[in-house]
C-alpha cells in the first residue's frame, strides 16, 4: 500500500478538484470518484489523476477505488440547505448511506486515514460567535442533520476499527471552480447576476455576517488533516473573520468594473444572523493558517468567473 496514494470522493467538484490539485502538487498518486452530478470532468482534465465515474453508494466501485489506498478524502455529498428541504430522502441517502459505503470499503481495504467533509450547517441556530467546535449542534435542516450523522458515523468507525478519522467543518467556501447552480452559494449567485447585468438581491438588511474561506485554504486544511493531524478529531475550517453581505455585494460590484443595482427582499426564515468560526483548534493541532484574504480571493474568483463562466 502506497503511503502517497489518495482517493478523493467528489474530486471533480468545486472543492474536490482544488483538493486533488494540491495533492498532485504534493507528489501524491491521486484517484478521483465522482458521478458528475455536480462535478465537472474539465475541473480535473489537466491533472494527473485516475478517474472513476460513478456513485459513492456503489460498493463495488468504491472497493475498486480504495484498493491499495492509504488516505481517503471523502467530499462527495448532496450539498445545501434548500436542496435538502426539497429532497430530504436523496440528501440522506447520499450523505449517510454514501458515507457509510465509503467507510466500509475504506476499512476493508486497510485505509489508514479518512478525512470527512462536514459543514457549519450542523450547528443550526447559533448562540454566539466565534463558534467553537463544542458549540451545541442543533441542525435545523435535513442537510445539517445528514452531515452531523456522517460525522458521528466517521467517528464511530474510528472507535470500532482504529481508523484515523478527521472531520472538517467548512464555513462559507468560495473560489476557483465554483459555478452557479440553482442551490448555489451567495458569491457565484452575485457573480452571475453582475456579469448578466442584473440586480443583486439581498435578503434582510444585508448586515448579516458570514465567514468566507477560500477554497485554496480548504484544500490545505484537507492536506494537513490527512498528513499532519495528531489523530482523530473534529475541526472548524474558516478564517476567524467575517464580513457583511452588504460589504460583499458592494466589493464584488466594484471589483467587476460593472454596474449592478442592489435590491432588498424580506429576510428568509431560519437564516443565521451572524456566523464566524473559531479556528484556534485547527491552528494549534493542524498548523492550519488561512493564507488568502477576502480581497485577493474575490479578485481571483471574479477573474476566473469572467474567463470561464461568462
Amino acid at each position: 500500500m502506497s503511503e502517497k496514494r489518495v482517493l478523493i470522493t467528489g474530486g471533480a467538484g468545486f472543492i474536490g478538484s482544488n483538493v486533488a490539485r494540491l495533492f498532485v502538487e504534493k507528489g501524491f498518486e491521486v484517484r478521483v470518484v465522482d458521478n458528475l452530478s455536480t462535478g465537472y470532468k474539465k475541473n480535473i482534465e489537466t491533472l494527473d489523476v485516475r478517474f472513476f465515474q460513478g456513485d459513492i453508494r456503489d460498493a463495488s466501485l468504491m472497493k475498486q477505488a480504495c484498493e491499495n489506498v492509504n488516505i481517503v478524502i471523502h467530499m462527495a455529498a448532496s450539498v445545501g440547505r434548500q436542496k435538502s428541504l426539497d429532497n430530504p430522502q436523496e440528501d440522506a441517502e447520499v450523505n449517510l448511506i454514501g458515507t457509510t459505503t465509503a467507510l466500509e470499503e475504506s476499512r476493508k481495504a486497510g485505509v489508514k486515514t479518512v478525512v470527512y467533509s462536514s459543514s457549519a450547517a450542523i450547528f443550526g441556530e447559533l448562540a454566539d460567535t466565534p463558534i467553537p467546535e463544542g458549540h451545541p449542534q442543533n441542525a435545523d435542516s435535513p442537510y445539517g442533520v445528514s452531515k452531523l450523522a456522517g460525522e458521528k458515523q466517521v467517528l464511530c468507525y474510528a472507535g470500532l476499527y482504529g481508523l484515523k478519522t478527521v472531520c472538517l467543518r467548512y464555513f462559507n467556501v468560495f473560489g476557483v471552480n465554483q459555478r452557479f447552480d440553482a442551490y448555489g452559494n451567495v458569491i457565484p449567485i452575485f457573480a452571475k447576476r453582475i456579469f448578466s447585468r442584473q440586480p443583486l438581491t439581498i435578503y434582510g438588511d444585508g448586515e448579516q455576517t458570514r465567514d468566507f474561506v477560500n477554497v485554496k485554504d480548504v484544500a490545505m486544511a484537507n492536506y494537513l488533516a490527512a498528513t499532519a493531524s495528531p489523530g482523530t478529531g473534529v475541526y472548524n475550517v474558516g478564517t476567524g473573520f467575517s464580513v457583511t453581505i452588504n460589504y460583499l455585494a458592494q466589493r464584488m460590484i466594484e471589483m467587476s468594473g460593472l454596474k449592478s443595482e442592489i435590491k432588498y427582499a424580506p429576510a428568509r426564515p431560519a437564516d443565521v444572523r451572524h456566523c464566524r468560526a473559531d479556528i484556534t483548534k485547527a491552528q494549534r493541532e493542524l498548523g492550519f493558517t488561512p493564507s488568502t484574504d477576502m480581497e485577493n480571493g474575490l479578485s481571483a474568483y471574479l477573474d476566473w468567473y469572467r474567463a470561464n463562466e461568462v
